[in-house]
C-alpha cells in the first residue's frame, strides 16, 4: 500500500520508547512512564542492544525532568516531535548514541511525498488518540543496579545503573518500630555521628497517644540528621528490658548525641517533646552565625545562570572555518541549530552530538588559534538546549567521570593562559556561563579537574586591564559558580531541602579562596560602583554566607580584611548601600 499511495515502501510505523530497569518511559501525553510492555501499544515487535551505561538512577532522572520542558503534551507531532525523538534524546544522553536511523528519518521520508504532504493533517489527526492515551498504570522508578542497555521496535530500552538508598537514608525521616535489641543497636550505629531518640510505649498506655502524631511528624522533618525509634514493651523482646531495666512509665524519651546518651524524660507533653529535639539538633548540628544574620537584598538577587544566547551570522562563522568547516559534523549542527532557531527546540530534532563532540576535540589542532573561537561558539550556542547540555554533562565513562569534551576544550585554554587570543578568551568564559543551565553540569562543574580550569580561566580574565569584555564576562561565570556554590551549601545546612546530586559538592578550600581573593582585588581596585563592582560583591556574599567559621575561606577574609576593603564601597541607590552593609556584617562574624 506505501509503495502504491507514497512511491516508497514503507514496512511499519514505529513507537518506541526507553526502558529503564523494567519502566517504560515514552512521550505521548507529555513524558509517560508505565510497567515495560504495559502500555496500549502492546509487546515490541524487534528488541536491539544499545550498550551500556553507568548513570546513577538520580542523575538520569534529573535528565528527564529537563526534557519534560521540550516533551510538553501540547508539543507532540506525529512527524516532527514525536515519541522517536524523544527516545533518540534519552538514549543518546544513556549511551552516547541514538536508536536506528530509519525509524528516526521515516516521518520525513513521508513527508518528501506529495501524497504524504496533502495526507499530513488527516494522519495526524488520525493517529492522536492512539499516539496521547492515557497510561494504563503510572510507575514511579525504585532504587535500584541494572548495566545492560537495549533498544526496541515498537520499542527502544536501556537498562542503566540505579544508585541504591543508604542505610541511613531509609532510617531517617520516619519512625523505625523495633522490637529486637539488635534492630536498636544497628539503628544507633547509623546514628554515631548524628542524633538518635528512643520513644518507649505500650499498647496499654492511654497518654502515649498524645506524642504519637508529633513524634512522626518530626521524625519526617528532622531528616537525615536524626534517627527515630520506636518501641512498644507490649512486642518487645526481653533482649529490650535487659538494656534498658530503668524505664518503668510509659513514654519515656532516651536521646544519644553522637553515640553517647544525653538525656532520659517520661511524660506525654508535646511541646517538651518537640524542644527537646531541637536542643538535640542544635547540639548534633550547630546552627550557622550567618543563618541568624539579616540578609534580605543579598539572598533577593537572582540566582539564575547568566547565559550568552545570542547566534551570530552562521554562515560567516563557519567561512571563517574555511576547509574545517566543511566537516559532516559542522553543518548537521548548523542545520540543527538554524532549526531551532526557526521554529524552537520542540521541532529541531538532535543531531549527531557523537560526531560534533569528536570534532570540538579535533579543532584545538585542526584550527589555528586565532580561529578556535568559531568551534567553540558552536557549542556555546547549542548548550542552552538542555538535551545538549545533558548529554556534554555526562559524555565520559562511568558514573562519575569528568565531561570529555569540554574538560578538553577547557583545559586547552587554560593552558594558553593570557596568551590565548582575545576571542578565544572571549567565547571561553561565555561558553562556561551557558554550561550553568545545565544541572547535571554542577556536579562536575565544581569540582576538578573542570573547577581548576575554570577558576584559572576566572581569575586571569579578571587581572586583564586591556579587555573590559574580559572583566565583565569572568564576573559573570563568577557570579555562576559562587550561586551554584551557595545553593548546594545551603542545602547542607537545611535538614529539609532538596537532597545533593551524585558527586555534588561545594569548590574545593583552595579553589573558594582563590575565587575570593580575585574578587575582593576587583572590589579593591574599582574605584566608582558600577555593575561590576556589585557583581564582585554580590558573589563575595554568596561565597562568604553559611561558609566555614574555622576553615581556610575565612582565615582569607579576615588577612586581606574584606570587610574593609567591602564596607569602602560607595554605592548610589539606597539598595546597594544595604547590599554593601549586609556583605560587610557577614565577613564581620
Amino acid at each position: 500500500m506505501s509503495m502504491q499511495f507514497l512511491g516508497t515502501q514503507i514496512d511499519a510505523v514505529y513507537h518506541t520508547a526507553i526502558v529503564l530497569d523494567n519502566i517504560e518511559y515514552y512521550f505521548g501525553q507529555g513524558v509517560q512512564t508505565c510497567r515495560a510492555g504495559a502500555t496500549h501499544h502492546g509487546q515490541p515487535m524487534e528488541v536491539i542492544t544499545l550498550g551500556r551505561t553507568d548513570l546513577p538512577i538520580e542523575i538520569i532522572l534529573e535528565y528527564l525532568e529537563s526534557l519534560k520542558e521540550v516533551y510538553t503534551p501540547e508539543s507532540y507531532d506525529l512527524f516532527m516531535h514525536n515519541c522517536n525523538n524523544f527516545s533518540n534524546d534519552f538514549a543518546m544522553f544513556l549511551v552516547g548514541k541514538g536508536i536506528p536511523e530509519h525509524i528516526t528519518s521515516l516521518p520525513q521520508t513521508v513527508l518528501d511525498t506529495p501524497f504524504g504532504q496533502m495526507l499530513r493533517p488527516q494522519i495526524d489527526a488520525a493517529m492522536r488518540p492512539i499516539t496521547q492515551a492515557p497510561t494504563p498504570q503510572p510507575v514511579a522508578p525504585q532504587p535500584s543496579i541494572a548495566r545492560t542497555a537495549n533498544t526496541q521496535n515498537n520499542m527502544s530500552q536501556a537498562t542503566p545503573p540505579v544508585a541504591v538508598d543508604s542505610a541511613l537514608a531509609a532510617a531517617t525521616g520516619r519512625v523505625n518500630n523495633v522490637t529486637a535489641i539488635r534492630d536498636v543497636d544497628r539503628l544507633l550505629d547509623l546514628a554515631k555521628d548524628r542524633c538518635a531518640i528512643i520513644f518507649f510505649t505500650s499498647s496499654t498506655c492511654a497518654p502515649c497517644k498524645l506524642v504519637y502524631q508529633p513524634y512522626d511528624d518530626l521524625a519526617a522533618q528532622s531528616a537525615p540528621k536524626c534517627v527515630f525509634i520506636k518501641i512498644d514493651f507490649s512486642h518487645a523482646d526481653r533482649t529490650i528490658n535487659n538494656r534498658y531495666p530503668n524505664v518503668r512509665a510509659t513514654p519515656t524519651f532516651i536521646t544519644y548525641l553522637r553515640g553517647q546518651k544525653r538525656d532520659e524524660w517520661s511524660g506525654a507533653d508535646p511541646r517538651q517533646l518537640r524542644s527537646n529535639v531541637d536542643m538535640l539538633l542544635n547540639a548534633a548540628f550547630p546552627p550557622h552565625p550567618h543563618l541568624d544574620t539579616s540578609t534580605p537584598i543579598l539572598l533577593k538577587q537572582s540566582q539564575r545562570p547568566i547565559t550568552y544566547t545570542k547566534v551570530p551570522p552562521l554562515e560567516k562563522l563557519i567561512m571563517k572555518m574555511g576547509e574545517v568547516g566543511k566537516d559532516p559534523a559542522v553543518s548537521s549542527i548548523v542545520s540543527y541549530i538554524d532549526a531551532r532557531e526557526r521554529f524552537g527546540a520542540m521541532e529541531a530534532p538532535l543531531t549527531k552530538l557523537p560526531q560534533f563532540a569528536d570534532f570540538l576535540r579535533k579543532s584545538t589542532s585542526t584550527l589555528p588559534p586565532e580561529l578556535l573561537f568559531t568551534a567553540f561558539d558552536l557549542l556555546r550556542i547549542t548548550l542552552t538546549d538542555v538535551r545538549v547540555a545533558g548529554f556534554f554533562a555526562e559524555e565520559h565513562k562511568g558514573a562519575s567521570g569528568t565531561p570529555a569534551t569540554v574538560h578538553h576544550l577547557l583545559s586547552h585554554v587554560e593552558a594558553l593562559g593570557a596568551s590565548a587570543p582575545y576571542p578565544l578568551r572571549l567565547t571561553t568564559l561565555h561558553l562556561a556561563c551557558n554550561l550553568f543551565t545545565s544541572t547535571l553540569f554542577i556536579p562536575h562543574l565544581l569540582t576538578a579537574p573542570l573547577s581548576s580550569s575554570l577558576i584559572s580561566i576566572l581569575t586571569t580574565a579578571l587581572l586583564d586591564e586591556k579587555y573590559a569584555a574580559l572583566k565583565t564576562s569572568a564576573l559573570s561565570l563568577a557570579m555562576n559558580m559562587a550561586s551554584s556554590n551557595h545553593k548546594i551549601r545551603m542545602k547542607q545546612h537545611s535538614a529539609n531541602g532538596k537532597p545533593l546530586l551524585p558527586g555534588e559538592a561545594e569548590l574545593a578550600d583552595a579553589e573558594q579562596v582563590e575565587l575570593l581573593a580575585s574578587l575582593l582585588e576587583t572590589v579593591g581596585t574599582e574605584e566608582q560602583w558600577t555593575e561590576n563592582k556589585k557583581m564582585a560583591v554580590i558573589c563575595t556574599g554568596w561565597l562568604v554566607y553559611g561558609a566555614d567559621m574555622n576553615g581556610e575561606l575565612k582565615d582569607l577574609w579576615k588577612v586581606m580584611d574584606a570587610a574593609g576593603t567591602v564596607g569602602k564601597s560607595q554605592a548610589k541607590a539606597a539598595e546597594d548601600r544595604l547590599l554593601v552593609r549586609e556583605v560587610k556584617g557577614l565577613l564581620d562574624a
